[in-house]
């Protein structure tokens, strides 16, 4: 009895040390990671109004972009996997008691077998592996995307003044207390009595992001409300991870390994907003593209192209659950689809029945370019954001002008989301005149 007791303590103290070691581990990699930051603050700051601004502002971009795809993916894969196991468990052939359900695998060339528990083994194995680094470091990443591209740039990027006239604090400060104050309601509403009641909770969670998305379009330009919009889901989904998923299996595994019960109901609510998490996850990702795709961002009704795309993607990963389920829904994936659909005829370019009353020649569409465009599209820019031509369009040639008439065309043209926030003020006749000498042919002489 005496040396099982000792063995029982000398193991309590190695996992003691274990659990201290992490902990230290974590406050080094938060110390490092708050040290990076600091030091390209400086460096912002000692570069901030000199030519090498820009050039810092697009490494930044460039690298946190990278690191913010790359655990998005790892996270995003792993929301799938884990939704997708938990769907397509054995629950009824050869379990055990103690087993929610099993499943047999094979990939790479070799045979997986997995099994869930109810609750919890009777004994934790001793290396626990924990997904949670992918989604935080995902948020943080996407954070600091979000400061680099929109709030470092506020005047340039995130403020449209032809929506709303805010200073860049102010804008910034909507921005931040937006993700607070959607937080607080969506937690609300998971703990409130609508979440035993799957379709009631669906619509009016549709409702409240509705409402945020009518709101960013009300108040930020174009692009910066999409993006808002995807920071605000991102925020929702690590929420969950942070303060009811990992707490609820640091329960769930604290009371094991002191031979207590765990709590089956911090498992179910960890579950909850792990499957919630899952039908977020296509909308977050249409938003990360949706920059590239000015007929969605730049439409006048953008909030209801954004909402229509976002309930038509969530209704895809609806069917796909319910297939890895065994379930049959005949009305759902083509209804979705219909929907997608539908927003893509919507947002078709009308077709212009305006005239030309004269012919447009290249002299006044060139002067029209090298006043309102080559300040950011241009071999050498002179924007003070920019330094090098945005996705590579240039505009310092005729040849290069005419290649990118169709560019010119839907930016310009049909959808007004160029120049950006129109920064350098061009003018309806303006786009007008590039209409009229596209149509005519585009030519240089």
């Amino acid at each position: 009895m005496t040396y099982r007791f000792h063995a029982i303590i000398k193991k309590e103290e190695k996992e003691l040390q274990r659990e201290r070691a992490n902990q230290v581990q974590n406050w080094v990699y938060a110390g490092m990671l708050f040290t990076i930051l600091a030091m390209i603050a400086c460096i912002y700051w000692l570069v901030k109004g000199t030519v090498w601004e820009g050039h810092l502002m697009e490494w930044l971009n460039i690298v946190v972009r990278v690191m913010h795809i790359t655990f998005g993916i790892a996270w995003i894969g792993a929301s799938f996997y884990f939704v997708f196991l938990e769907n397509a468990l054995n629950r009824t052939e050869g379990i055990r008691d103690e087993l929610a359900g099993n499943l047999w695998a094979v990939h790479g060339g070799g045979f997986y077998y997995l099994e869930k528990y109810k609750v919890a083994p009777k004994e934790i194995p001793k290396h626990l592996h924990w997904f949670k680094y992918e989604a935080y470091f995902t948020w943080v990443t996407g954070i600091a995307l979000l400061l680099i591209v929109y709030y470092f740039n506020a005047t340039a990027l995130l403020v449209d003044t032809s929506v709303m006239k805010l200073s860049s604090v102010e804008a910034i400060s909507i921005g931040i207390g937006s993700f607070v104050v959607a937080w607080i309601l969506y937690d609300q509403l998971c703990k409130s009595p609508l979440a035993k009641k799957p379709f009631l909770f669906a619509v009016v969670g549709i409702l409240i992001l509705t409402g945020f998305a009518f709101f960013y379009a009300h108040v930020f330009s174009a692009r910066a409300a999409f993006i808002h919009f995807g920071a605000m889901l991102g925020t929702l989904m690590v929420g969950n991870v942070f303060f009811v998923i990992i707490p609820s299996q640091k329960a769930m595994v604290h009371a094991a390994k002191k031979g207590m019960l765990p709590d089956a109901q911090k498992g179910k609510n960890a579950l909850f907003r792990s499957i919630s998490n899952n039908y977020f996850t296509f909308p977050v990702l249409f938003v990360m593209v949706s920059n590239h795709f000015p007929s969605t961002f730049g439409n006048q009704y953008q909030w209801v192209v954004l909402m229509a795309i976002s309930v038509a993607t969530a209704g895809i990963k609806h069917w796909l659950n319910m297939r890895e389920q065994g379930k049959i829904n005949v009305w759902l994936l083509p209804a979705s689809v219909i929907l997608l659909l539908a927003v893509a005829y919507t947002t078709a370019p009308k077709a212009v029945t305006t005239k030309c009353n004269s012919t447009v020649n290249f002299i006044e569409v060139n002067n029209i370019i090298q006043q309102r465009c080559v300040q950011c599209h241009s071999a050498k820019p002179t924007d003070n954001v920019y330094t090098t031509a945005p996705n590579g369009v240039k505009y310092d040639t005729p040849a290069e002008i005419v290649a990118k008439k169709d560019m010119i065309l839907l930016r310009v043209v049909t959808t007004h989301t160029m120049p950006q926030n129109n920064k350098t003020n061009m003018t309806l006749d303006e786009r007008e005149s590039i209409r009229c000498w596209i149509e005519q042919g585009a030519k240089t002489q």
